[in-house]
């Protein structure tokens, strides 16, 4: 983690006049045009979550100096009545943030968000978590006073259609690697619904014990950690709020689930969270094969990339994604508190990892080893 020390922010820095909530239709319109929205800065991803989070909508328009609207998705949460709250663009565990816009977006907008954002009374802690394909624009903003984590994802071009993805941006051990999948008899099945999410938790369960034991975790801390990120409940409220962009696909094996992957679908596709029985979806690669469709689906569905999730320092989840043709794209989630809670919440953690001789695996792998990421 990274804190940006500086003086305060200079009143050289514009106000841009802001409308909480946001109206809802420049925000639809803004979610439309903006070729990194994904499907969490839809108004109906906003409205999911604060139904099943408890959640209220804060999200912020901000108009320019010269008329370009630009809007932050963005949920509360309060306390003691509303005397102090938490923000999120969005929350952990609840989906990806930032800025969005049809117009051009600016570094010095983001440097005049995050001022007005310090400025906000009774708010302990906003968190920021933008798009991998924007981090090279935060970069470049003033985050003076701004706690960043550094992050990094890989990320698909689908930019000519499944055909040149699959001839010119897979690699060799990726073609093979679906072949291998199809030859053994893996069928890859698609739920728009969330119907079948039941049938995806048993995968779940699997792979939090075997992620359990990897990490030398007590079984039932792994539980609580992954229901905490994702549960049954949660994941099918949210599958309804965005019908028509919610995908879970299960590969079959003699007609049993083997592997799972829930991807979301928008301007920018991303898969948010993957399981599977190891030891039967492992030698037959059926991992890959579920790649596989999804991205012919996004293609299909006009997306113009395909964001895989984080890689973190996973060498080996890094050489998996790029046999998909995925690049690494770096950038950093962002934090604005009044308290040092990151610094004490890592501290926690520090602490209880040292306690039960926790064993750091890396992150959790999206797709190759099958454990649940917390993207959404």
């Amino acid at each position: 983690m990274t804190f940006r020390r500086g003086a305060a922010a200079s009143s050289a820095v514009p106000r841009y006049p802001v409308t909480v909530p946001a109206p809802r239709a420049p925000w639809q319109a803004a979610f439309e045009a903006d070729p990194c929205a994904q499907a969490f800065h839809s108004p109906e991803w906003v409205d999911g979550v604060c139904a099943a989070g408890g959640f209220e909508d804060v999200s912020r328009m901000y108009e320019t100096p010269d008329g370009r609207l630009l809007v932050l998705p963005m949920v509360r949460r309060t306390y003691l009545g509303g005397a102090i709250s938490k923000q999120g663009s969005l929350p952990p565990n609840w989906g990806i943030g930032g800025v969005i816009s049809g117009d051009t977006i600016y570094p010095e907008d983001l440097t005049a968000i995050c001022a007005d954002l310090r400025q906000q009374s009774g708010v302990l802690r906003t968190f920021i978590r933008p798009t991998a394909r924007t981090g090279s624009l935060w970069e470049k903003a003033d985050l003076t006073g701004v706690k960043t984590t550094p992050m990094l994802c890989h990320v698909l071009d689908l930019e000519g259609g499944f055909e040149t993805v699959w001839e010119k941006r897979f690699t060799k051990a990726g073609r093979r690697a679906v072949r291998r999948a199809e030859r053994a008899g893996v069928v890859v099945e698609r739920d728009t619904t969330g119907a079948r999410l039941p049938e995806y938790f048993v995968l779940m369960e699997d792979s939090i014990k075997r992620w359990a034991q990897q990490q030398n975790e007590p079984l039932l801390l792994s539980r609580w950690r992954a229901r905490r990120r994702q549960s049954l409940e949660k994941m099918q409220r949210l599958a309804a709020a965005v019908p028509s962009r919610f995908n879970l696909y299960l590969a079959l094996r003699d007609g049993v689930p083997v592997a799972g992957t829930v991807v979301y679908q928008a301007t920018g596709t991303r898969t948010t969270s993957a399981a599977m029985i190891k030891e039967l979806a492992g030698p037959v690669s059926a991992g890959h094969l579920l790649e596989r469709v999804a991205i012919e689906d996004a293609c299909a569905a006009g997306s113009t990339h395909y964001d895989l999730g984080e890689s973190g320092s996973s060498p080996g989840l890094a050489m998996y994604k790029s046999r998909f043709g995925a690049k690494p794209e770096s950038y950093r989630s962002l934090v604005l508190e009044s308290l040092p809670l990151t610094e004490v919440d890592q501290w926690t953690r520090r602490l209880v990892k040292r306690a039960i001789g926790f064993r750091d695996a890396g992150p959790s792998p999206s797709a190759p080893a099958g454990d649940p990421t917390s993207d959404a």
